[in-house]
């Protein structure tokens, strides 16, 4: 979901960078799910018939080599771009590398998200976000469009995507090759 900051007098609109807003966040009274956008603080949460999709994706993955290997498909986990974003994917891809990082108290940005379409959502946000993924390093982006349309679109490259439907078998190679399913299974 995104949102102006300006319609909750609850965000602050003065902060400039991911460090200022972490710091903010630390306050008490300040929790909830926020992605931040160059000054916008976004909030993000997942809907109750996202749950099912989720689910079967994590289930999916857990068949994976890179599952066997500890990387991780994590849900609502942060993702940092640079120093003014920080996304939170629906789902969000670590590596066993990546996650030693995060221990060690780096920020690291996945090599590939997966997205499920809000109703909130405008064409503009769905490419900006696409866009800040790209820009943090990632791969591979999903965007997988319910419950009407039962379309995932895969993003190499912000400008570059192949639509996956029916019984075609989407795969995220290259970063995880043996991740593949047939996209109406998804939707089953």
């Amino acid at each position: 979901m995104i949102s102006n900051p300006t319609a909750n007098p609850a965000l602050p609109t003065h902060l400039q960078t991911v460090e200022e807003f972490e710091q903010w966040q630390k306050q008490p009274g300040n929790d909830g799910n926020f992605e931040f956008v160059r000054g916008r603080i976004i909030p993000k949460s997942m809907k109750q018939d996202e749950i099912d999709i989720v689910a079967f994706l994590q289930s999916q993955f857990l068949r994976t080599s890179a599952a066997q290997a500890r990387h991780l498909l994590m849900p609502e986990a942060d993702s940092y771009v640079d120093a003014t974003r920080k996304r939170i994917p629906d789902l969000t891809y670590f590596t066993a590398e990546q996650r030693q990082a995060i221990r060690r108290g780096e920020r690291v940005n996945t090599l590939f998200a997966i997205e499920i379409l809000s109703d909130s959502e405008s064409h503009q946000d769905v490419l900006d976000k696409i866009q800040d993924c790209f820009d943090g390093g990632a791969q591979l982006v999903w965007y997988i469009v319910v419950p009407k349309h039962q379309k995932i679109y895969a993003y190499t490259s912000p400008d570059n995507a192949t639509v996956f439907k029916g019984q075609q078998t989407i795969s995220a190679a290259p970063v995880l090759p043996d991740f593949q399913f047939t996209v109406a299974d998804l939707f089953a």
